[in-house]
C-alpha cells in the first residue's frame, strides 16, 4: 500500500453526496460549519464563496471544485450584496436530487462531504489548507471532472444503488484532488503529506508504509530512495519534521492503535504485526509516543 490508500484506509474515509444545488440570477446560500470535510463542485456555471466572514474569497469556475477541511461557516453566492438564505431552507425543499435558490439554473453545483474514523485531524486534515481548491484547468483534472459529471447523473436520474455509487464517486473525487494538491503544491506543512511530494522521500515513505513491519535500518531506507544515509536523513527531516526511524516507529503506533481500537488481537499478537518482537517491546514504545500503556489505551478506547 502507498501513504495516502494506507492513511485513507487506516482512517475508515466514507464519501457521502448530498442534494445538488441548481441556482441562477441574484443568490446566496449560507451554509453551517461541517461536521466532517465538505466538498463543492461546479458542474455548470460559475459562483463565489466565501469562507469565515469573508476572510477568504474563492472565484469557482465550471468544473472547479473545492474541499472545506475545516469546520467554518461559508457561503456560496451568485453576486455580492446579495442577503444569503440558510443552507436548510433551501435543501428544505429539495426535489428530484436538487435544491433551488434564485432565478433561472445557469449553475448547478454538486455538494457532499467526507466523514472519518479516529485521528483524521493529526493524520490527514491539519496538513492540508482550510480550502482546497482544485480548478478545472489543473493538470491531472480529467478522472476529477469524470467523477463529476457521474455524480450529478445519479443525483438527477436516481438508477438503483444511486447512493452507494455517489458515495464511492465522491472517494475517487477526494484521492485525485488530493493528488492534485501534492502535485501542484510546493510547499506543505511538514509531514507525511509533505513527503510524498517530494522525490526522495515519498519512495522511502512508500518502502516503509508497504512492511512496517520489517527491521528497517536507514541505510536500507536510503537504499531505496537511491541516496546516502546522510541525504535521506536530511531530505527526510526537513520534509516529514521526523526522522526515518521515529516516523516508523509512530507509524507503527498509529497501527497498534487502530488494531487496539477496532480488534480484540491480544497485545502479542499486535506486537508482531507491527514489528515488535514482544509485548514489552510495543509496551516501551507505545507509552514513549502516546504517554500510555497498550492496555491502558485499549480500556480508554473501549470506554
Amino acid at each position: 500500500m502507498d501513504p495516502l490508500e494506507d492513511v485513507l484506509a487506516l482512517l475508515r474515509t466514507r464519501g457521502h453526496v448530498s442534494s445538488g444545488l441548481t441556482a441562477g440570477g441574484d443568490w446566496a446560500v449560507r451554509f453551517p460549519p461541517p461536521r466532517g470535510v465538505k466538498f463543492n463542485a461546479v458542474e455548470r456555471g460559475s459562483c463565489e464563496l466565501l469562507v469565515a466572514d469573508e476572510d477568504l474569497r474563492v472565484e469557482l469556475g465550471e468544473g472547479d471544485c473545492f474541499l472545506l477541511t475545516r469546520p467554518l461557516p461559508f457561503v456560496l453566492r451568485g453576486g455580492p450584496d446579495v442577503p444569503p438564505v440558510d443552507a436548510s431552507e433551501v435543501f428544505a425543499d429539495a426535489d428530484d436530487g436538487f435544491a433551488r435558490t434564485g432565478t433561472g439554473d445557469e449553475v448547478v453545483l454538486i455538494g457532499g462531504g467526507f466523514t472519518f474514523g479516529e485521528r483524521a485531524r493529526v493524520l490527514l486534515l491539519d496538513a492540508l489548507p482550510a480550502v482546497l481548491h482544485v480548478p478545472a484547468s489543473a493538470p491531472q483534472s480529467e478522472t476529477l471532472r469524470w467523477a463529476l459529471a457521474q455524480i450529478a447523473q445519479e443525483l438527477s436520474h436516481r438508477p438503483p444503488a444511486a447512493t452507494l455509487v455517489g458515495e464511492h464517486l465522491a472517494v475517487v473525487m477526494l484521492v485525485h484532488a488530493l493528488r492534485i494538491h501534492l502535485a501542484q503544491t510546493t510547499r506543505h506543512a511538514p509531514g507525511w503529506l509533505a513527503g510524498l511530494a517530494d522525490p526522495i522521500v515519498g519512495p522511502a515513505l512508500s518502502a516503509l508504509h508497504a512492511a512496517p513491519h520489517r527491521p528497517w535500518t536507514v541505510a536500507e531506507i536510503a537504499e531505496v530512495s537511491g541516496v546516502s544515509r546522510s541525504t535521506l536523513a536530511e531530505r527526510f527531516k526537513r520534509s516529514v519534521g521526523l526522522s526515518p526511524l521515529d516516523y516508523l516507529r509512530r507509524w507503527r503506533i498509529e497501527l497498534a492503535s487502530h488494531r487496539l481500537r477496532h480488534s480484540t488481537d491480544t497485545l502479542a499478537v499486535i506486537a508482531r504485526s507491527v514489528g515488535y518482537g514482544s509485548e514489552s517491546a510495543l509496551s516501551t514504545a507505545f507509552k514513549q509516543v502516546t504517554g500510555v500503556s497498550p492496555r491502558v489505551y485499549r480500556s480508554g478506547a473501549a470506554a
